[in-house]
C-alpha cells in the first residue's frame, strides 16, 4: 500500500464509526453536552425519524456504509493498486475505484433511509430502527438466511473474494475504468451484503454491537480461505432466527 490516499481511507473509516457512536450516545449525554454550547453536535446526534427527518436518516446510513461496508473492500482495494501502480496516478485512480464502490452504497443508504423512515410512520419499527413485529424481525431472517443459499449470493461473493480475478475480467483501458470497476465492484458487494445490512432492522440501526458483529462477519465471508466455511452455517443461525420470532409472534414462545 503506497501514498497518503490509505490514510485517508482509514481515517474515514474511523471518523465513521466516531460519528455512529455519536449518534448512538444516550439522550442525557447529548443533553449534558448541549448544556455545554454543544447545541450544533447535540442537533447532529438526532437520528431518530421524528427528530432528525430523511436526511439525517440518509446520512446516518452513509456513515454506516463507510464504517462497515469499506473495511470489507480493503483487500480488493489493495489489489487493485498493485495490478495498478505504475508510479504517477496510482493512487488517484485507487481514490476513484473507492468513489465508484461507495457510490453504489450511498445509493443503497438512501433506498435504506427511505425505508426506515416508512416503516418508523407505520408502527414497525422504533424511533431506534428496531423492529416492534415479530413478523416483521421473522420475514428479515427468514430472507437473509434463504439469501447465504442462492446461486447470487455465491456469484456475488466468488468476485469479492478472488479481487485480482474480477479486475483482470473487467479491467479495461481509460481514465475512468477506475470508476467503472468501482460500480461495478460496490454492486457486486451489495449483492453480496444487502440482506445482512436490512438486519438492523432487527438489531437496532443504531446498535454498535450489532454493526460491529455484522462488519465482521461480513469481511469473514470474504475471506477466500475461510469465508466458504462461514456463509451455509450463517444462514442455518439466521432461519433459526426466523422460526424463533415466528414462534414468538404466534406465542409459543415468551419473549427473551
Amino acid at each position: 500500500m503506497r501514498g497518503g490516499h490509505w490514510l485517508g481511507t482509514y481515517g474515514l473509516i474511523l471518523v465513521a464509526w466516531a460519528v455512529l457512536y455519536a449518534m448512538a450516545l444516550p439522550a442525557d449525554l447529548q443533553r449534558a453536552g448541549a448544556r455545554f454550547g454543544a447545541e450544533f453536535w447535540a442537533g447532529l446526534c438526532i437520528v431518530t425519524p421524528d427528530g432528525a427527518g430523511l436526511a439525517k436518516l440518509f446520512l446516518m446510513w452513509v456513515a454506516m456504509s463507510a464504517a462497515m461496508m469499506l473495511p470489507t473492500a480493503l483487500p480488493a482495494l489493495a489489489t487493485y493498486e498493485d495490478l495498478a501502480w505504475t508510479g504517477a496516478g496510482g493512487g488517484r485512480r485507487t481514490v476513484l475505484l473507492m468513489a465508484g464502490y461507495l457510490a453504489i452504497w450511498f445509493g443503497f443508504s438512501a433506498l435504506a433511509a427511505m425505508a426506515q423512515m416508512t416503516l418508523t410512520q407505520s408502527a414497525l419499527v422504533s424511533p431506534a430502527g428496531r423492529s416492534l413485529s415479530d413478523v416483521m424481525s421473522a420475514l428479515l431472517l427468514l430472507v437473509a438466511g434463504g439469501y447465504q443459499f442462492s446461486t447470487l449470493k455465491e456469484a456475488c461473493l466468488s468476485k469479492c473474494r478472488r479481487p485480482i480475478s474480477f479486475f483482470m475480467q473487467y479491467w479495461q483501458p481509460g481514465n475512468w475504468n477506475p470508476v467503472a470497476l468501482g460500480l461495478r465492484l460496490g454492486a457486486y458487494c451489495l449483492g453480496c451484503c444487502w440482506a445482512l445490512m436490512l438486519l438492523g432492522f432487527v438489531g437496532g440501526t443504531m446498535n454498535l454491537a450489532w454493526m460491529g458483529l455484522a462488519t465482521i462477519i461480513m469481511i469473514t465471508e470474504k475471506l477466500p480461505q475461510i469465508g466458504a466455511y462461514v456463509t451455509r452455517p450463517l444462514g442455518v443461525m439466521l432461519l433459526c432466527g426466523a422460526v424463533y420470532f415466528t414462534a414468538r409472534a404466534a406465542g409459543l414462545v415468551p419473549i427473551l
